[in-house]
């Protein structure tokens, strides 16, 4: 290796070193300064709790069954968002196969995409019923239409001459499918799925928030309706640090597939 080489990959991780200490200052003094603001009466820790106060909640942990409303916030999640990327998947298949139901489908899926799917909450609840079957469609119904419009774009733009080269040595339209636009389309559908996490922990989330017994939305709920805001902010910490994993499992899952198929990120 050259020494130019070398000196550029040792700027580049001075750089990420420099990054990462910049982030960890800046988070040691912003909780600083609200504890600080917090004690000093500067803001008003009844109404915006501190850190201090919102680590004796987590010291409780077992006594707020924090464990218990997060297995059930990852399961619903999980499920939601396993059953949309299929689902997505599958449905933009059928829409890429068939013109005819794609254009039939367009405006339809335009409109669902455009409408606030927490509205359909009460209908949601009344077709399914009240848990978390509710709660896992309310996940499905934010994450679907916009797994099946990503993927759906990606297989449309697939080099068309690669498709038609295909068709010149008369490949079937699964063959094509199968063997030019899926494996063509593994990026989209790695960054399908990292926007599909988040999009599901927001579905589960919504659906907490309107029927729920268990998870971090109802604990988010009921910690603002006894006005226990230790726990309401305790509640947003975690789901914040659960979306962090998930998308880090996604990452693990995109460098997995890259991996075997001998690409480098």
């Amino acid at each position: 290796m050259s020494e130019e080489r070398k000196k550029f990959l040792k700027q580049i991780k001075k750089e990420k070193i420099c990054v990462f200490a910049t982030q960890i200052i800046v988070l040691i003094l912003f909780l600083g300064l609200w504890e600080l603001g917090a004690n000093k009466g500067l803001i008003d820790s009844f109404i915006t709790s501190s850190p201090s106060r919102i680590l004796k909640t987590f010291a409780n942990f077992s006594d707020n069954n924090l464990l218990e409303h997060i297995k059930v916030t990852v399961y619903e999640t999980v499920i939601g968002f396993s059953l949309g990327t299929i689902m997505g998947f599958i449905i933009a298949i059928i829409l890429w196969w068939s013109k005819f139901i794609s254009k039939v489908s367009e405006p339809y899926l335009v409109i669902l995409n455009s409408l606030p799917k927490v509205a359909l909450g009460p209908i949601i609840i009344i077709w399914v019923g009240a848990g978390i079957s509710a709660i896992i469609v309310m996940a499905i119904a934010i994450s679907l239409i916009v797994t099946i419009l990503d993927i759906l774009n990606g297989f449309l733009n697939t080099d068309k001459d690669l498709i038609k080269m295909a068709n010149t040595f008369n490949a079937s339209k699964f063959q094509v499918l199968t063997k030019i636009v899926i494996p063509a389309n593994i990026s989209t559908f790695i960054n399908s799925l990292k926007i599909n996490i988040g999009l599901s922990l927001v579905g589960v989330i919504s659906g907490e928030f309107l029927i729920s017994k268990a998870g971090l939305g109802y604990l988010i709920t009921y910690g603002g309706q006894v006005f226990k805001l230790d726990l309401v902010m305790s509640s947003v910490i975690i789901l914040g640090i659960v979306a962090g994993l998930m998308y880090l499992s996604v990452l693990l899952l995109e460098k997995m597939i890259l991996g075997r198929k001998g690409i480098k990120k």
